[in-house]
């Protein structure tokens, strides 16, 4: 997993960000957050310019930074932390994620194409027109996630959570979701279509998919 190393700054809890020796090998010392950091620019350049010069990346730290049209594509990711991050216009096909965490960061005009992550968690993010089309998320998790006019078509989600998530504009068409768990979902303009919903989890109390109206009509957005 990740390091948690907490920043140095008298009195805060964040987690700090990664620094590197003169090799640009990941240190395993105590360092600064993203807000305490004394020289901010020039990690964040460290940072960003290790992700881009490596395909394989171990236990990386970038909580908190922005990162913005910088090609994924083919890159591997082993604990690493990238929580409270901004990501914009990442165009990207084939990223991977091994026990990695993006919780509460924000996806903005993202295209993840054919991903593969697993044990994965988007706790509590938010995705603004975000594609994953075509992926392998298998027992990763999304609980609390805000997903707005955003695919997972064509997408394996076995065993994925998505408890409490809030799903706007968001489809899961012809998407494996065996095992998946949707516990109180908030839903508008959702799609399952060609998705074998029969073998996921919902709750009969809180869902409106266990009205048997909604999974005889598209009248919804959420058929059978």
């Amino acid at each position: 997993m990740f390091q948690t190393n907490i920043c140095l700054s008298p009195g805060c809890m964040r987690a700090a960000l990664s620094s590197f020796d003169e090799n640009m090998n990941i240190l395993e010392s105590n360092s600064y957050c993203c807000k305490h950091h004394q020289n901010i620019d020039r990690v964040k350049d460290e940072i960003y310019r290790y992700i881009r010069t490596h395909d394989k990346i171990v236990g990386l730290n970038a909580n908190g930074l922005s990162f913005s049209d910088i090609d994924l594509t083919d890159k591997r990711f082993y604990g690493c932390s990238f929580q409270h991050c901004f990501f914009i216009g990442l165009q990207s096909t084939g990223f991977r994620s091994r026990m990695c965490s993006f919780d509460f960061s924000i996806f903005s005009d993202c295209n993840l194409l054919q991903s593969n992550m697993q044990y994965t968690s988007f706790a509590g993010s938010k995705f603004i027109h975000v594609l994953f089309t075509g992926s392998d998320m298998i027992l990763d998790n999304f609980s609390g996630l805000q997903s707005i006019q955003s695919s997972f078509d064509d997408s394996n989600l076995y065993s994925s959570r998505f408890i409490k998530a809030n799903l706007v504009d968001t489809s899961f068409r012809n998407c494996n979701v065996r095992k998946t768990v949707f516990y109180s979902i908030m839903h508008k303009n959702v799609s399952f279509n060609m998705s074998n919903t029969r073998e996921a989890v919902f709750d009969k109390k809180g869902s409106a998919l266990f009205n048997d109206d909604i999974y005889t009509t598209e009248s919804n957005g959420i058929p059978l």
